[in-house]
C-alpha cells in the first residue's frame, strides 16, 4: 500500500486524534495508508520542554522517511499562511523527491489574506510591487499561499475548497482522490 504522511495543523485541534483517524479511514478507502503525526503518541501524556519537542520532530521525520508521499493541510493557521511546521514537512518531503500534495480551506489569493490579516489594504511602490504600511512588500502571484508552498505541490497539486474548519475535510477528500490517482499512475 502507498504510505502518505498527513501533515497539518490538525494536530492542534481538541479532537486531533479523531480527526486523524477519520482522515486515515478516508485514505484507506482510496488505497492509501495515511500516517498521522500523532500516531503512537498519547495526547496529554507527552512530556514538555525543548527535548520533548525535538523528540517529536525526530519521530515525525522518521515517519516521513518511511512514507512515499505527503498530503499537507495548507489552510491558514494563526496568520495568513500555512502552519510553519507543515511548511517544513512539505519542504522536507520535496527535498527527498517524494510526491507532494496539499489542500486548503481558504480560496482567497494570498495577498487578500495578507490584507485581511494586517487590517488594511496594501499600497503600491513605483515599480508596481505591493507594500504594507510597514514598508515590507507582499507577494502577488495570484496564488493561495507563499509561492514556495505552491511550487512544492505544483499548480494542479493543491485542492482548495472554501469551507469552515481547520480540518478542511472536503478539501482533504478532494486532495486524497487526486493524490491516489496520481500515485497509482506512477507505480
Amino acid at each position: 500500500m502507498i504510505r502518505v504522511y498527513l501533515a497539518g495543523p490538525d494536530v492542534f485541534l481538541p479532537d486531533a486524534v479523531a480527526v486523524g483517524r477519520a482522515k486515515q479511514a478516508f485514505c484507506a478507502r482510496h488505497g492509501l495508508e495515511g500516517v498521522y503525526p500523532l500516531d503512537g503518541e498519547r495526547p496529554g501524556e507527552a512530556p514538555s520542554g525543548p527535548q520533548a519537542g525535538f523528540a517529536i520532530a525526530d519521530a515525525n521525520e522518521a515517519k516521513m522517511l518511511a512514507c512515499d508521499a505527503i498530503i499537507a493541510n495548507l489552510s491558514p493557521f494563526r496568520g495568513p499562511s500555512a502552519d510553519p511546521g507543515t511548511a517544513y514537512e512539505l519542504g522536507f518531503m520535496r527535498a527527498l523527491g517524494k510526491p507532494c500534495f496539499g489542500y486548503s480551506n481558504d480560496a482567497r489569493p494570498f495577498v487578500d489574506r495578507v490584507e485581511a490579516f494586517i487590517g488594511e489594504p496594501l499600497g503600491r511602490l513605483a515599480d508596481g510591487r505591493l507594500v504594507g504600511a510597514d514598508g515590507l512588500t507582499a507577494e502577488s502571484f495570484g496564488l493561495a499561499d507563499n509561492l514556495m508552498l505552491h511550487a512544492a505541490v505544483g499548480l494542479d497539486g493543491l485542492a482548495i475548497v472554501a469551507e469552515p474548519g481547520l480540518a478542511a475535510m472536503a478539501a482533504f477528500e478532494r486532495c486524497v482522490v487526486h493524490a491516489a490517482s496520481a500515485l497509482r499512475s506512477r507505480v
